[in-house]
C-alpha cells in the first residue's frame, strides 16, 4: 500500500450534507441514482451520481446524510454533470455500502 503524507490527506475535502433529493438515472451505463446533496451555506447543494441501486432506494436515500469529497472537479456522466462523490464501501457481494456519520452533523462538516 502506498503511503500518503498529513497534507495529501488535508486536500482531500470530505464533508458531511443530507441528500434532498434521489431519482433513478436511467441514462447511466450501470445502475445509478442522480442525488442532490445540501453541505450547508458555506458549499450550497452539489449534484452527485451514485451507483449505490442495489441496497438503497430513491425514499431510502433522500434525508440521509453522508460523507463525500467535494473538490473533485465536476465529471460528466451522462447528461448530468456530477459535482461530487459521495463515499462508501464495498460489501462482499460487490454492492455498495454508504459512508455515513454514526450521529448528525451540521451540513458541510468536514472530515478531520
Amino acid at each position: 500500500m502506498e503511503t500518503i503524507d498529513w497534507d495529501q490527506f488535508q486536500a482531500v475535502e470530505m464533508r458531511a450534507g443530507t441528500i434532498t433529493h434521489a431519482e433513478t438515472f436511467p441514462e447511466a451505463r450501470r445502475p445509478a441514482y442522480k442525488l442532490t446533496v445540501d453541505f450547508g451555506p458555506e458549499l450550497g447543494s452539489l449534484r452527485s451520481s451514485a451507483q449505490v441501486t442495489d441496497r438503497y432506494t430513491p425514499e431510502d436515500l433522500v434525508g440521509r446524510q453522508v460523507l463525500a469529497v467535494v473538490n473533485f472537479p465536476p465529471k460528466q456522466i451522462g447528461p448530468m454533470r456530477s459535482e461530487c462523490l459521495v463515499t462508501g464501501f464495498y460489501a462482499d457481494d460487490g454492492s455498495i455500502v454508504l459512508a455515513v456519520p454514526d450521529q448528525p452533523v451540521h451540513n458541510g462538516a468536514r472530515l478531520g
